[in-house]
């Protein structure tokens, strides 16, 4: 097991680059402030360095907040003031203590959309997790099918896919007139609640007819994996403590 010096102190860190990525986006990004101690929790359990982008956002920041509000990338966690965001670490409910033998059994959710969607890291074996995709591969769980979704790249091609603009046509068909708004108004613990539901055939005819309200996280993946286990053909499993 490497220790925290060599996961740190490498040649060629992502961190520089990202920034880069950031200031050239169109897409706004806010940069959250990082619990240092916490960051480097998350990089020794998860054993990955500074020169992989997941590593670099999780020692770097405490989170990145993409179009606004609209998705949420775990990082190294902001700490326990009001409105921070978890970190890699508590949304993955790491061990305690750091533990070599321990890896997330699902795969490790990296993000999340005010509408539910969960961005996950393919584990080792996605087959038995019920999760499409090779390991290593990102997946979605869509709240509009409750089904996982495979997007054919990884992490660091995520993050450099999100920041090129390409989550306007992700989101097709699952924004509304004032979404904007409506996302930058929530706390990082809030998702957006839409009645009649994502995946009803209502929404679907028009989502702008919808009835939508600020609630808790936790309750918007629970209604979400509620459903899917109901009417989906494979429980979605994990989705993230927030």
């Amino acid at each position: 097991m490497r220790g925290i010096n060599e996961l740190i102190n490498v040649d060629d860190p992502a961190w520089p680059e990202l920034r880069e990525l950031f200031t050239a986006s169109a897409v706004p990004v806010r940069v959250l402030p990082v619990d240092r101690g916490e960051g480097r929790r998350c990089l020794l359990q998860m054993q990955v360095t500074a020169r992989s982008v997941l590593g670099a956002v999780a020692l770097n920041s405490g989170g990145l907040v993409l179009d606004d509000g609209w998705v949420r990338v775990i990082g190294g966690g902001s700490g326990e003031d009001h409105g921070s965001l978890p970190s890699l670490g508590q949304v993955n409910e790491f061990p305690a203590h750091v533990d070599p033998a321990w890896h997330p059994a699902k795969g490790l959710v990296v993000g999340h959309d005010v509408l539910g969607g969960v961005f996950a890291l393919n584990g080792h074996d996605p087959e038995a997790a019920g999760r499409p995709g090779a390991p290593g591969q990102m997946t979605y769980f869509a709240p509009d099918t409750l089904e996982w979704e495979v997007m054919e790249m990884g992490h660091s091609v995520w993050i450099s896919w999100m920041l090129s603009g390409r989550l306007e046509k992700f989101y097709e068909g699952l924004r509304w007139p004032g979404w904007r708004e409506e996302a930058a108004a929530l706390s990082f613990s809030q998702g957006i609640s839409v009645i009649p539901f994502l995946w009803s055939q209502e929404a679907r005819a028009d989502l702008a007819a919808t009835s939508r309200r600020a609630v808790p996280m936790r309750e918007v993946l629970g209604v979400a994996a509620d459903f899917a286990r109901q009417m989906g053909p494979v429980d979605p499993g994990f989705l993230g403590a927030v």
